[in-house]
Parts: C-alpha cells; sequence; structure tokens
C-alpha cells in the first residue's frame, strides 16, 4: 500500500486569556497538521509550533515519503531523519518528523482497522492525567476557578501551575500561588509546578524547600532544562521529584540526560521528539534506568502511546492543547475521573472538523 503525497495545513488560535510561564509569555497557539493517504484510509498527526515546520513539511518531508509503503514506518522514519542531517535536527526539522510519524501511525492503524493503542500493545486500558496550566499571568479567580474545575469538577486527582513569574525575579509572588492553589484543590490532591527553567541553581533549591511546605512533589525545569548538573544538584537535596525533558528532540538527548542522573521522571514529547516511533524508544530507553516516563503536552497524540508502555507515570492535560483538540477534531477523550481510555474507534479516534476550524488557517 503506497502513500500518497501528504497534505499540510497551519492554524493559528488566540489563547482564551493572556498566558505565560517562568521564560515566556504568549497570546496565541499554532498547530501544524499533516493528513498521509494510502488506499482508502487518512491518517493525521500534529505539532505544536512556529508555521515554518509546514513549510519543512511540504518541501522536504512530504516528496520524500510519496510513494514509500505505509506499513513501513521504521524505514520510512528513518529515511526523513536521514535527510535532515545538514538542515540539523533541533526545533523545526523534528516537529516536521514528529507530525507525519504521528500520521502514519494513524494511517496504519485504520489501514488495519484497529485502534491505535491495540496495534501498539497496550498495558493499561485507563491512562492517568494531570490537569497542567496555572499561567502565571492568571489572576487569583481564574486560577481557582481552573483547578477547582479539574480537581472538583472532573476530578482530576493531579494539577500543575507555573512559577518562576518574571524569570524568577518574583519568588514571593510565586509562593503566595503556589499557597492559593493548595487551599483551592484541598490536601489529597497532587500539586506540581513547573518553573519553566527560570531559577538558579541555589535559587531553586531555597523556593523547593519552601515548597515541600506546600506539599509539592513534583517541581519541573527548576533549573534550565540543559543544565544536567543543577538539575541533578537539585534532584539530589530535594524531596520533591525532579522532572525535565520535554525539549528532547532526539534519543541521544534522553540518554544525556538520563545517564546524567538529573531526572526522578523523564517527559517525552512525541510531537517534538520524533512522533511515537521515538517516544516509543525513549521510554524503553527510561525503563532500563529504572525511570517512569511522562507524555508531555499534546494529550490526544500521546494517549495511545502511552496506554502502550509499562513505565508511564501520566499524560499532561495541558490546558492550550486541550481546548485546541476539542475544538479541531471529533472524538476528543473525556479526562472525567483522572484518566482517559483510548481503546476506542479506529487509529487514534480523532477526525479533523476541517470546515469548522477554516477560520483560523494561515497556511
Amino acid at each position: 500500500m503506497k502513500l500518497h503525497l501528504p497534505v499540510v495545513s497551519v492554524y493559528t488560535v488566540p489563547t482564551d486569556a493572556p498566558e505565560a510561564d517562568g521564560t515566556l509569555a504568549w497570546n496565541s497557539t499554532t498547530v501544524v497538521i499533516v493528513e498521509v493517504t494510502a488506499g482508502d484510509a487518512t491518517g493525521t498527526g500534529w505539532t505544536y509550533g512556529p508555521a515554518a515546520i509546514g513549510d519543512f513539511l511540504r518541501d522536504h518531508l512530504a516528496p520524500l515519503v510519496e510513494h514509500r509503503n505505509a506499513l513501513d514506518i521504521p524505514a520510512v522514519h528513518d529515511a526523513m531523519s536521514r535527510a535532515i542531517r545538514d538542515a540539523g535536527r533541533p526545533g523545526i526539522a523534528a516537529c516536521a518528523i514528529s507530525a507525519l510519524d504521528i500520521a502514519l501511525w494513524d494511517l496504519k492503524a485504520r489501514l488495519l482497522e484497529l485502534p491505535l493503542a491495540r496495534l501498539l500493545g497496550i498495558c493499561r486500558e485507563r491512562v492517568p492525567v494531570y490537569g497542567s496550566g496555572g499561567f502565571t499571568t492568571y489572576h487569583d479567580k481564574h486560577l481557582a476557578a481552573q483547578l477547582n474545575g479539574w480537581v472538583h469538577g472532573q476530578h482530576i486527582p493531579c494539577v500543575k501551575i507555573r512559577i518562576g513569574e518574571d524569570r524568577g525575579r518574583a519568588v514571593l509572588r510565586d509562593l503566595s500561588r503556589v499557597q492559593a492553589a493548595r487551599q483551592v484543590i484541598g490536601s489529597e490532591a497532587e500539586l506540581y509546578v513547573d518553573a519553566g527553567g527560570a531559577y538558579t541553581r541555589k535559587q531553586a533549591i531555597r523556593v523547593g524547600h519552601a515548597l515541600a511546605e506546600h506539599g509539592v512533589g513534583w517541581f519541573e525545569e527548576p533549573v534550565p532544562s540543559d543544565d544536567l548538573t543543577g538539575l541533578r544538584l537539585v534532584r539530589d537535596t530535594l524531596p520533591c521529584d525532579v522532572t525535565a525533558g520535554e525539549y528532547g528532540y532526539d534519543l541521544p538527548y534522553f540518554a544525556r540526560m538520563i545517564t546524567a542522573g538529573s531526572v526522578d521522571c523523564l517527559q517525552i514529547d512525541a510531537t517534538r521528539c520524533g512522533g511515537l516511533t521515538e517516544f516509543l524508544r525513549a521510554a524503553a530507553l527510561a525503563q532500563a534506568h529504572g525511570l517512569e516516563v511522562s507524555a508531555h503536552r499534546a494529550p490526544h497524540a500521546h494517549a495511545a502511546v502511552s496506554a502502550a508502555i509499562p513505565n508511564l507515570r501520566h499524560i499532561e492535560w495541558f490546558h492550550d492543547h486541550v481546548r485546541m483538540e476539542d475544538m479541531f477534531f471529533d472524538g476528543a477523550l473525556d479526562p472525567k475521573g483522572g484518566t482517559v481510555t483510548p481503546t476506542r474507534g479506529i487509529g487514534h479516534g480523532l477526525t479533523l472538523r476541517t470546515e469548522e476550524v477554516r477560520e483560523y488557517r494561515v497556511a
């Protein structure tokens, strides 16, 4: 079964409120979608990032995969990885590979008339999620409403907020927001924080000791994710789990992070690292070193593959991407109770609402 030339589209959607974390602010989110067809079936994949990813897909990767066998995903993935040597893998090229790889796995499952999770082989029927948002731009009432909706409305038992405001220059406000979050969610729910790499090493340790007073069990990117020594220092000093890995664009990145002993739980993003093919490899690498993994953002892209790995901790139910994936696809999952079930339907179970989202299309 031969692949047809993939079709690429790019959409930009304004956020529902101004958003920021410790080191970045934004007011819109761009999704790059690729559709690939073989026979009567079409697979859909996507990634989040600049519109230039779409150009790279159209110009460099789409012609490369045309006429290849739709079932031979490892061969197609290897061909894409080899072709981008001179372009450089991290960033745009890796995201482009990721979107197309996700589409290929969806297509293969649809050709075989299987749920993608069943094609991969499941370890669990239900996949845990945690609510993720709590941006530093949120006022107290907005933060409380979001957290209350997850914990008390949808009964999601783990939630994450952003700290590290103004590149780590607003620690008192950070801690005040953590305290407020704990009051909203109560003592039973798990509270996570993401500093976005905003703190210095010793600053992160000081903040981490204060976070422990509020029962924070997950400290994401307390220092920049490329500072493996700093991550290890914070990890060895604090009682909470230290996590990172979302900026892994290839397998060697994860190998370096793991062997440096930098994290307690490895974050992997299939929309960046090279799709589901590389997600599975990174998860196996983590398992070989006794680590759990957590799927970063784009929850519907991760649901099926997360059901297939034994060392999964959870999926990030990220506010921006949940909102967009609910808008863009029929078949979106329901996280009520703190889990999703990705074994229903064919492929990943999603269908693009092309006409309904046309107003957001930019390329």
